[in-house]
């Protein structure tokens, strides 16, 4: 496997603030997400508490907003690319996906398009490719991180 930075990017990497804004945001993302879950299956299940549920799918589009604008930041700072760099192509094409439900569901919100229940499938529909996008991110991170314990280990062993 190729390593996910370059020794050049390592760097640009670990100087960036962009680095430390994603360590942030990701965990408030995922509780946020955790929070707008139990709400949205809330309403689905006793069609009660609409407004907090939208209230916290707001919230969680917001989140995934800022985390994508920063990260497209984080990416074009050790990448030089704003989005679609190659060691991070996959994880940002399924990102388009989560965006993209997410502000179908805006749409609907703001719009008045379809029901309250409809509206609250789409957004756990962003909700389920949301999982499988951070999958994907907390899968390349390991594996990059495993692959830097391997070279330093090898590196330590004297031949």
């Amino acid at each position: 496997m190729a390593a996910l930075y370059t020794p050049a990017e390592r760097a640009r990497r670990d100087s960036s603030i962009w680095t430390i804004v994603q360590g942030v945001l990701a965990p408030v993302q995922f509780l946020i997400f955790a929070v707008s879950l139990v709400l949205v299956v809330r309403y689905l299940v006793t069609g009660e508490g609409a407004f907090a549920a939208d209230m916290s799918i707001l919230a969680k589009t917001f989140a995934l907003y800022a985390i994508m604008v920063t990260g497209s930041i984080w990416e074009k700072q050790v990448f030089g690319k704003w989005l679609f760099a190659p060691a991070f192509f996959w994880e940002d094409v399924f990102s388009m996906v989560v965006i993209a439900l997410h502000t179908a569901y805006l749409v609907m919100l703001f719009g008045g398009v379809g029901t309250v229940e409809a509206r609250m499938l789409v957004a756990l529909a962003g909700y389920a490719a949301y999982v499988i996008n951070a999958g994907q991110f907390l899968l390349k991170l390991r594996a990059a991180r495993l692959a830097t314990e391997s070279t330093h280990a090898s590196s330590a062993v004297p031949a």
